[in-house]
């Protein structure tokens, strides 16, 4: 925390807020590919068929926004519906704006890696996305300079370091090219979108490297978070002001002239 009550510089009130909008935007969006895979699985995978991702067709290369959404199997969406629903919430639970944003430099560069690098196939599958959101997740809290970012993040690269074996070329029925953009996507996202100015280099990296270092009379001014406000002068800074008559405070001479001040004399 940077602040009594703050979590990297926000009340924990928006943190659970932009938390619970995250969850909902991943049960939103995990409901809608499974909608899509009912569908899909009862036309026998037409869907699919007709707007996966086809390398080098000009008249296929808006589909990569909608090869995401589909699959060719019910083993294909299951396997990717518990780390899509991992990743993609640890990627917004900071905020939905910049997770649509991310979002999209990721399908981006997946789509756009298979549609121009990929043999003759036909791609689906969210997998580029789930690939995405686990480079975001391991990378912007080193971008951030979030302390809490960058232990999630190694968490998580330490726990599911096993998906890189698939991002690799040789893996039988597996778009690694479509995984490893998507990586490179995340990648990618993690630096253009990560926080600049005082607010990243004050923010919960610094309660690793210099916790206590910053005092009381550092405070949130008008300006950027952790600008500095110049307090008045303390008696021990700036001498005792002298009250009327040119009196220390507290001299018996200053009573004196309060009594008569009283008087009205």
């Amino acid at each position: 925390m940077s602040e009594e009550g703050s979590w990297d510089g926000r009340s924990a009130e928006a943190v659970l807020y932009e938390a619970r909008k995250a969850l909902y935007v991943m049960v939103g969006f995990i409901a809608l590919i499974w909608a899509a895979q009912v569908v899909n699985s009862a036309l026998d995978y037409r869907l699919s068929n007709h707007f996966g991702i086809v390398p080098r067709s000009v008249g296929h290369l808006g589909d990569i926004f909608s090869a995401p959404f589909l699959h060719y199997s019910w083993q294909h969406i299951e396997s990717n519906s518990g780390p899509l629903f991992v990743f993609g919430f640890l990627a917004a639970y900071r905020g939905v704006r910049k997770f649509l944003m991310v979002t999209l430099v990721i399908v981006c560069s997946s789509g756009l890696m298979v549609w121009f690098a990929q043999g003759n196939s036909n791609t689906v599958g969210a997998s580029g996305l789930v690939y995405g959101y686990f480079s975001y997740v391991v990378v912007k809290g080193l971008f951030d300079r979030h302390l809490v970012d960058v232990l999630i993040g190694c968490v998580m690269a330490l726990s599911y370091a096993y998906l890189l074996t698939a991002a690799l070329p040789g893996v039988p029925h597996v778009s690694w090219l479509g995984h490893l953009g998507g990586a490179i996507g995340g990648v990618l996202a993690g630096w253009l979108l990560r926080e600049r100015g005082a607010a990243a280099a004050g923010s919960g990296f610094g309660l690793g490297l210099g916790l206590g270092a910053r005092e009381d009379r550092e405070v949130t001014g008008p300006g950027r978070l952790g600008d500095t406000a110049i307090l008045p002068p303390t008696p021990s800074e700036g001498g005792r002001k002298k009250s009327k008559g040119g009196s220390l405070p507290g001299s018996p001479r200053s009573d004196l002239l309060k009594e008569l001040d009283d008087l009205g004399l």
